[in-house]
């Protein structure tokens, strides 16, 4: 029989919720879309959701996460900032990190 751990992080500062798998997600699918609302179709949540995730990492944060333009005729748009790329790549790098760990641990159940 194989084992597996599971494991879900998240980074919070006196209770508010800096980032979580959701939260990076929500990032990522902003910078791959250029658009707050098109990164929330894409992740079939509300934009409304999406907003108050993106209000919660941008009030959390030491800096702001995203550039975001006013709509228009063209639209609006968001982008990350450098310091939100480097917040997910450092995200990531965490939960890889984190990742490695348990299955080094999952090794000694495996022994019994």
């Amino acid at each position: 029989m194989r084992y597996k751990i599971k494991s879900r992080i998240w980074i919070e500062s006196e209770n508010n919720v800096l980032l979580g798998e959701g939260r990076v997600h929500l990032l990522k699918a902003i910078q791959e879309t250029g658009s707050l609302s098109k990164a929330a179709k894409t992740l079939n949540i509300s934009y409304k959701k999406a907003w108050q995730m993106l209000d919660s990492v941008n009030k959390s944060a030491k800096k702001p996460v995203t550039i975001n333009s006013i709509g228009g005729k063209g639209g609006g748009g968001a982008e990350l900032t450098e310091y939100g790329k480097s917040l997910v790549m450092a995200f990531d790098e965490i939960n890889k990190n984190c990742w490695e760990f348990l299955d080094k641990q999952l090794d000694k159940i495996n022994l019994l």
